[in-house]
């Protein structure tokens, strides 16, 4: 079950930042987090932290539950 909204979420924002067209490594920066961070989220190789979801949201302009959907 949890890899299973890990893997929801990653895809979510895997799509949301190529909508945006910018790579992983742009996000990371304007997010102000390390260079890999991106990847291993889309990846569904980490645990995220509730802030750093509501972070990713504020930056697309989305709400939370749809990161999850």
């Amino acid at each position: 079950m949890t890899k299973d909204v890990k893997k929801i979420l990653a895809k979510n924002i895997k799509k949301l930042r190529r909508q945006k067209g910018i790579t992983q490594e742009d996000l990371s920066f304007e997010l102000e987090l390390d260079g890999s961070y991106i990847g291993k989220i889309e990846n569904a190789k980490i645990n995220i932290t509730i802030d750093k979801i509501i972070k990713i949201a504020d930056y697309f302009k989305v709400d939370v539950y749809k990161l999850f959907q």
